[in-house]
């Protein structure tokens, strides 16, 4: 999850079942404990207000940015 984030794009949940083949459940449990950890930005998605965009928290210490 963390290597498809680090592109530097931003994600929905969809995205990134399709991009790294994970189930659903996976995602949605990775993502969480990226959040949990400071590592994930979760922003409004303004063109579909029932999902979110999903990218790395640059302003982390110890992210890279891509």
């Amino acid at each position: 999850m963390y290597k498809v984030l680090e592109t530097g794009d931003q994600f929905t949940q969809k995205d990134l079942i399709r991009e790294t083949s994970l189930p659903a459940r996976t995602v949605r449990y990775a993502l969480n404990r990226l959040k949990e950890e400071g590592i994930l930005i979760e922003r409004h998605y303004f063109i579909d207000a029932r999902q979110s965009l999903y990218g790395l928290n640059v302003l982390k210490p110890g992210v890279m940015a891509a």
